[in-house]
């Protein structure tokens, strides 16, 4: 129950029973946006003794339509994350597609993200673990928990030991993913393991030009994530869902995460 190894992400701790939260929308659309959700989450955060990282995407370049939004760009996300890190004093993360993005990143966040699609690819791990800032590998939908061993030796290849992987959910036939619970302690051999409790319930590609989502699940796998001893949880969330410009159909109402991470932290108080 729980990883025996330990990720720092800025001055959160992740592991050995330390319990983390990685929030924030799924895109940076505004300065006020991240700014007034992060406010938030640092609340609900204090309120239930949860490690917060804040977390937000300035490109989404995996998008499934030529015409859907992918952010505002390196600079100017990056300057609304780094304004986030100050004002609140809390670690921030997000994710970078290519090589040559992960030095400027690392000048600014806490934790470089790896996403789903692309976490096989070497020189884009090298350089994240390169920087010396926190790695989190999000699961590919094809990959196996036990193959994610390999991933964690590349990034420790850079004498990098602070490193997370993400539990997202497995293909399973057309627009749906499901999650299998056993990746959960199966890949805490390798590191502390975030469970992805957001893009689990999507359905990729099922509105034609972007993902859908079953969001009402995700209180359902979140607790159950916790009660398979998940290390940290990863939430996208939005004030308005059905305006958000990125993953509208998966985001969890903002003002209903208290509640949420109330739950996870009753389950792990009892696992204890």
């Amino acid at each position: 129950m729980f990883s025996e190894l330990t990720c720092h992400v800025g001055k959160v701790e992740i592991g050995k029973g330390k319990i983390g939260l990685i929030a924030g929308p799924c895109v940076a659309e505004s300065r006020d946006l991240c700014l007034s959700v992060a406010e938030h989450l640092v609340g609900v955060a204090g309120k239930h003794k949860i490690g917060l990282v804040f977390k937000a995407s300035f490109d989404k370049a995996n998008r499934s339509s030529l015409s859907s939004y992918r952010g505002p760009g390196m600079d100017q996300g990056l300057k609304w994350l780094d304004e986030v890190a100050a004002e609140f004093s809390i670690p921030v993360l997000t994710d970078i597609h290519e090589p040559g993005q992960a030095e400027t990143v690392a000048e600014v966040v806490d934790c470089i993200q790896i996403p789903a699609f692309l976490c096989r690819q070497t020189d884009l791990l090298v350089a994240a673990g390169n920087t010396g800032k926190a790695v989190n590998v999000k699961k590919g939908q094809f990959m196996s928990p036990e193959s994610m061993k390999n991933i964690v030796e590349k990034i420790r290849a850079a004498q990098n030991t602070d490193i997370l992987l993400t539990e997202r959910g497995t293909f399973f036939g057309y627009n749906r993913l499901v999650n299998d619970f056993r990746s959960i302690p199966l890949m805490q051999d390798y590191a502390p393991v975030v469970f992805d409790a957001t893009h689990s319930i999507q359905l990729p590609g099922s509105l034609g030009v972007a993902s859908g989502g079953q969001k009402e699940f995700v209180p359902v796998l979140a607790r159950a994530a916790a009660a398979a001893g998940a290390d940290a949880f990863f939430l996208e969330t939005h004030p308005s869902p059905d305006k958000a410009l990125s993953d509208a159909a998966s985001q969890v109402p903002l003002d209903e995460v208290e509640e949420l991470v109330g739950d996870i932290m009753k389950i792990i108080t009892a696992l204890k």
